[in-house]
């Protein structure tokens, strides 16, 4: 009679310490990947190595080509070989980038490490979100990835704040080689880190690895066009994240717009970014949002950004930030929700599809904002982005009262 009553808190404390394992890693492989010092400064070492601006502006470009080309196709090698083999890769790669910038300063080696960065960000998009739910699930806690994968967002974001305050005395110490070589050694250990991820799926090997990739893409793209729902959930992530993602590269031009002086920039930025992160820590509770919830957030997040921006003052700028938040907060939940919807065959390859589309998004978003930006001031370029997010929560609205009504 005592043997039964044993096993149940020994299999709870099984499941507890995977789900810590598992947690425990991922917050400090988020934490490591963001933690990079070149990343507030290297638009400061291309303009210090002579590159002119249409220069600087190619490679952002070619940066995002290379992740677009190689989104989907990475996360079906995810799905067919190993996805933990991606994340511990993908480090390596851009460690050598980095390695490259400092080294030999150039146009190319510069041009080279974005290639390298770019294929970085494909490998690891998808098949992290898709090892995390998959472990979460055989765990039975797939009820937990929203409030895990926001806490690890949460992490990432703590990383890039902290690194914008490090970067500027390390490069006064040290120059560009201190900096690129604290970027490397970061790199280095972030795959390393990588190596501890649980994974408990076959994988694909040898000689087939081509052929199952073709497969499972072929496969998981047929399960999109046969499932309505999935569609949706698919265009919701992109719809959620590409426009504030792409607005995030032209913030520092809004705040220096608000007379502020170029030293206070960077605090203001920390500003912004304090809004997502809290977001991120938010996702635990927002899980109970339903689409109108959504819609909700949306709605107040969009008014925020453009009523933050047009102000242009720095309390507008904490306004925006807050705004920030709202759409990083309703980004987890529709991660989550396409994680729900996904066969876990295929969880990385249509986790990348999303991903692709979020990437096309931002390159048009990119195109948009120089053309108003051309003859309009950065809080009014803002404003008219608020709209797509309107767009958005009156389609999550509608949709909601049809289903209603259908019932």
């Amino acid at each position: 009679m005592t043997l039964s009553p044993a096993r149940a808190p020994r299999a709870a404390d099984t499941r507890t310490s995977g789900v810590r394992r598992l947690t425990a890693t991922l917050y400090g492989y988020a934490f490591l990947d963001d933690f990079v010092l070149l990343y507030p400064v290297y638009a400061l070492l291309f303009s210090d190595t002579g590159l002119s601006l249409w220069q600087v502006s190619s490679l952002f470009a070619l940066w995002s080509i290379t992740g677009i080309l190689l989104e989907v196709p990475s996360g079906a090698w995810a799905d067919a070989v190993s996805r933990r083999l991606l994340l511990w890769l993908g480090p390596l790669l851009t460690a050598a980038g980095f390695a490259l910038w400092v080294i030999t300063p150039s146009y190319w080696a510069f041009a080279l490490g974005f290639v390298l960065w770019g294929v970085r960000g494909a490998l690891g998009s998808g098949a992290l979100e898709a090892l995390v739910y998959d472990e979460l699930d055989r765990l039975g806690a797939a009820d937990r990835y929203a409030r895990v994968i926001g806490r690890a967002q949460a992490a990432g974001m703590i990383a890039v704040m902290a690194a914008m305050g490090l970067a500027g005395p390390v490069l006064g110490l040290g120059g560009y080689p201190a900096v690129g070589a604290a970027s490397v050694l970061v790199c280095l250990l972030t795959s390393a880190l990588a190596t501890r991820f649980p994974e408990h799926r076959p994988t694909a090997t040898g000689g087939a690895d081509r052929a199952s990739t073709l497969t499972t893409l072929r496969t998981g793209l047929a399960e999109v066009r046969g499932d309505r729902a999935l569609r949706g959930a698919l265009l919701l992530v992109p719809a959620v994240g590409a426009v504030w993602g792409a607005l995030d590269e032209y913030t520092p031009l809004l705040a220096r717009d608000t007379g502020v002086t170029e030293q206070t920039v960077p605090y203001l930025l920390l500003l912004i970014w304090a809004g997502p992160t809290i977001g991120s820590l938010l996702a635990g509770a927002g899980e109970r949002l339903g689409p109108t919830g959504l819609g909700v957030v949306l709605t107040v997040s969009a008014l925020a950004l453009a009523g933050g921006a047009l102000t242009a003052t720095p309390a507008g700028v904490a306004l925006v930030g807050v705004a920030f938040g709202g759409f990083q907060l309703v980004n987890v939940l529709v991660d989550a929700r396409l994680q729900d919807h996904v066969d876990g065959d295929h969880r990385a390859t249509l986790t990348s599809v999303a991903g692709m589309g979020t990437e096309l998004a931002t390159v048009a978003v990119f195109a948009g904002y120089a053309l108003l930006g051309a003859h309009h001031a950065h809080g009014t370029v803002f404003a008219v982005f608020a709209v797509p997010y309107l767009v958005t929560a009156l389609v999550l609205v509608a949709r909601t009262r049809t289903s209603t009504v259908r019932t």
